[in-house]
């Protein structure tokens, strides 16, 4: 069981999140949850609901957060980033705060939400790029979970299968069009991020190719980054996030 409450960090419909606070006294570690559905309005944070309610189960307080998506106003470049940061930095005018240990949180994202938290994590050594919001609160891990980490390379993939790429319309161009944009927003662009991250992927997920977690992975150890790879043989997209799976348990064995 665990207190749950909604909190606005903004004044968009879409600029909320949902806390869930332990039952256990003193501090809590802080997991922060972001959903996928490569960036569109039509998923939301329920998604994640099951694995944020198994989380706080554990012992953890866990700040499941919404944003603003492609098909929504301020949706997109560069307002999808910002509402990233603002929903992190909202945990420090939460009014439960005292229950939040904010030197210890790890941010959870699957499949674009994956994207989101590892660029999140970049953050943290670019403060000074006016384009975004000053990230103000640490990140000690992420946690991608079938995550998008090439912006480009994905478009690249729906450009040859003859599809509009959610990509484009996150980015507002293409890599051609915009390249300074895919260079700040795309993870693998902004190794090393001097941030421990953890890549869970199964290998038959058709919705994100395994070779994108390969391929960040490699290059993260090229950049002596401190970067897992955990590789999972016989699952999809979305086992990684069901706390009813073998592989749920994989995920759970790489949080503190």
């Amino acid at each position: 069981m665990s207190n749950k409450i909604k909190i606005a960090y903004g004044h968009d419909q879409s600029q909320y999140g949902v806390l869930r606070l332990p039952e256990n006294k003193g501090k809590s570690p802080v997991v922060v949850s972001i959903h996928g559905g490569f960036w569109k309005a039509k998923y939301n944070l329920e998604e994640n609901t099951p694995l944020a309610e198994d989380l706080t189960n554990r012992g953890y307080a866990t700040w499941n957060i919404e944003y603003r998506r492609i098909g929504e106003e301020g949706g997109g470049w560069p307002g999808t980033f910002n509402d990233i940061i603002d929903a992190v930095n909202c945990l420090k005018e939460i009014e439960e705060t005292d229950q939040l240990d904010l030197t210890n949180v790890i941010v959870i994202g699957h499949s674009a939400g994956g994207h989101l938290a590892l660029w999140l994590a970049s953050r943290v050594k670019k403060q000074l790029d006016i384009t975004f919001n000053e990230l103000q609160v640490p990140i000690r891990k992420v946690i991608s979970l079938a995550g998008i980490t090439d912006l480009k390379k994905v478009w690249e993939i729906h450009d040859r299968e003859g599809v509009l790429s959610p990509v484009l319309e996150l980015m507002g161009g293409s890599p051609h069009e915009e390249p300074g944009r895919y260079k700040i927003a795309s993870p693998i662009e902004s190794l090393p991020l001097n941030v421990e991250q953890v890549l869970i992927h199964g290998e038959l997920d058709r919705h994100v190719p395994i070779e994108l977690s390969k391929d960040y992975y490699l290059t993260a150890k090229e950049h002596h980054d401190f970067v897992k790879f955990v590789s999972l043989a016989d699952a999809e997209h979305f086992k990684v996030i069901d706390p009813s799976t073998e592989e749920w348990a994989k995920v759970l064995d790489t949080l503190p």
